[in-house]
């Protein structure tokens, strides 16, 4: 089965080669007369072709939703989907991780900022070789980074140092969830947390999903930003990472939000002091063990998944 185009071209091609009539043609090819006459009165969308264009190079890992997101914000009311496809501007998906098997239960987080953080770090290197580190920081009811810390060592008392810096900002956390990385271990790291009185949580060992909010953060800097960019020094790395942590916190559409930036959604959040989430989100939360002491009843929780 093939489509109208090649039936047209077909039709055309014994035209031209055999000399065929317009009715023998068709014949063979097994096609209407009127399909092979029709022609599209459909505007050629010039503008909103160059502009998509324009986006998908600016943004090549973002599909034909979050395109259609940014151009709805400029006032464009028409889809994007059949254009997107026509312009050859498909992603090409990397290939899948394996996905954990078992039951899955939800993570119950109190519905307001700070109510838990996440931070895991992720590795990469500069364009001479040389390895470094980004210690991310993720609000997992916001979904905003709140700390993208770039460099090539990082010990447990810079953690200290970076998250006393965050909490003079944004306000003490209930939660903090982490793996048994040795910078989360140590011995600073304890005694930050005893002075603070900021209750840490570790995941089970070898259980990523369990930390998955920032684990999903770590998946999108990877495939929008360190695999897009090329990065020379540790300034010129700092100054990419700021400056992609601010689009991504200000600009980018986050699908698990309503396709709000996490910022409109922390501003919205705190404006109307709404305590409630998308409930089918529930059977889409990352494993997890079951909620934390000290959490409210369930009419005052979200799943933020």
């Amino acid at each position: 089965m093939v489509g109208s185009a090649v039936q047209r071209d077909a039709v055309a091609h014994l035209q031209a080669v055999m000399g065929l009539s317009e009715r023998r043609a068709c014949s063979i090819v097994g096609a209407d007369r009127k399909m092979i006459r029709y022609r599209s009165r459909r505007p050629p969308d010039t503008e909103l072709r160059a502009r998509l264009r324009d986006l998908a190079n600016e943004r090549r890992r973002f599909g034909y939703r979050r395109l259609f997101i940014l151009l709805r914000r400029e006032g464009e009311p028409s889809g994007v989907n059949r254009i997107h496809r026509e312009e050859g501007l498909s992603v090409r998906k990397r290939r899948a991780r394996r996905k954990a098997v078992g039951a899955r239960a939800p993570i119950l987080v109190e519905a307001k900022p700070n109510a838990r953080w996440s931070t895991d770090f992720v590795h990469d290197q500069f364009a001479n070789g040389r390895h470094f580190r980004i210690l991310n920081i993720v609000d997992d009811v916001t979904k905003q980074c709140l700390g993208a810390i770039p460099d090539t060592s990082i010990s447990g008392r810079r953690v200290a140092r970076e998250l006393t810096a965050l909490i003079e900002r944004h306000g003490k956390p209930g939660m903090i969830v982490s793996d048994h990385c040795t910078e989360y271990t140590c011995n600073a790291m304890l005694a930050w947390c005893r002075d603070n009185d900021v209750d840490w949580h570790f995941i089970a060992p070898g259980k990523p999903m369990q930390n998955g909010f920032v684990e999903s953060f770590n998946g999108r800097m990877r495939d929008e930003l360190l695999n897009e960019t090329l990065f020379f020094d540790l300034d010129d790395t700092r100054t990419k990472i700021a400056a992609w942590i601010a689009d991504f916190n200000t600009a980018r559409p986050h699908s698990a939000l309503g396709y709000l930036t996490p910022a409109a959604y922390a501003a919205n959040f705190t404006a109307t002091d709404d305590r409630l989430r998308n409930p089918d989100q529930l059977r889409r939360s990352h494993v997890a063990p079951a909620a934390p002491q000290g959490v409210k009843p369930a009419d005052a929780l979200i799943a933020a998944g």
